[in-house]
């Protein structure tokens, strides 16, 4: 089984400053000279981690991360009630990707993401083709609404107690309507009383949507919520709720654009949050794109994934 490469520290990191208040911290590792690549994390507002680094050989490419508003190193951070989400969607975090981009001196660069992090980086693509060279994403998703009335709605026929709790942590008045703007409310309360209830509501159900994986066992959640759960389900929720402020099927009616950039698809046929129709349709309206099914994984993943992920990244490395 294809190996992670060795933990790598940054050689640069910074905070930019990306307007309206917000601080987004970049980091740069592996070779200054090699190929650029960015990676875009999941969540929304998960930030990324330092494993993101390891599917990239450090020789041949430049890697740059960065946590997108309000999450992770950035500032200031959602976890805290008091900061506005208004300046906080799809359209910012794209400006963001351009002004990091300017700022480092880059030309071109590949992109790297999975769930959220593929919705974003097709966003970018679609708007600026020419500056990017390949596209490398997984556990698709383009958060249409359909797709996120699925994850918090549809998929209860299999997970209905669970469902139910999940349904329950909202107010009565709620329960029966749009359950993702009932969260986001919640999510946005000054009271904490109010607020971490809901975060572990909303994590505890996404914990269950993949708990039938191979490789899904719960997330160890004891206690409170962190600070990095309580800005990940206020930043996922805002987005959800505004169904990431792209019309629908957007992203699937402008594939076309991405014509003469390589893509990979990499999507696990076991995956109940982002169901496979998803990228299937993806590749089809996408001249360059390759899909690969894993028999045999969900969203999460697992080795082979991992392996998929290095084995392309290696491919595109010296193109």
């Amino acid at each position: 089984m294809t190996e992670l490469y060795p933990p790598i520290r940054p050689h640069r990191t910074g905070m930019l400053e990306v307007g309206q208040g917000n601080r987004v911290y970049w980091e740069e590792c592996g070779n200054p000279a090699g190929k650029p690549a960015l990676v875009l994390h999941g969540g929304p507002g998960q930030g990324c981690t330092e494993r993101m680094r390891q599917v990239f050989d450090p020789r041949r490419y430049q890697i740059v991360l960065f946590d997108q508003r309000g999450c992770g190193r950035s500032t200031p951070h959602a976890a805290d009630p008091g900061t506005d989400l208004a300046a906080n969607t799809t359209e910012h975090l794209l400006a963001d990707m351009e002004l990091l981009r300017e700022h480092l001196g880059v030309q071109r660069w590949l992109l790297r993401g999975g769930s959220w992090g593929c919705t974003l980086a097709l966003a970018y693509a679609q708007r600026f083709p020419h500056r990017v060279s390949e596209i490398v994403l997984s556990a698709i998703s383009l958060s249409r609404r359909a797709e996120i009335d699925w994850l918090y709605r549809g998929v209860a026929r299999l997970f209905p107690g669970e469902w139910a709790r999940f349904r329950d942590g909202v107010p009565e008045a709620d329960r029966e309507g749009d359950l993702v703007a009932a969260y986001a409310r919640l999510l946005s309360d000054p009271d904490p009383a109010v607020r971490e209830p809901a975060a572990r509501s909303w994590c505890t159900w996404e914990d269950a949507v993949l708990s039938l994986e191979p490789n899904g066992k719960p997330a160890d959640r004891p206690g409170r919520p962190t600070t990095g759960e309580l800005a990940f389900t206020r930043i996922c929720a805002h987005y959800y709720a505004n169904a990431a402020w792209l019309p629908d099927d957007q992203l699937l009616r402008e594939a076309p654009k991405l014509a003469g950039i390589p893509g990979v698809l990499i999507h696990g046929r076991l995956d109940l949050s982002c169901p496979l129709d998803t990228a299937w349709a993806l590749a089809r309206a996408w001249p360059d794109a390759e899909l690969i099914t894993q028999p045999d994984a969900g969203h999460r993943g697992g080795p082979e994934r991992r392996a998929l992920v290095i084995a392309t990244l290696d491919r595109f490395a010296d193109r």
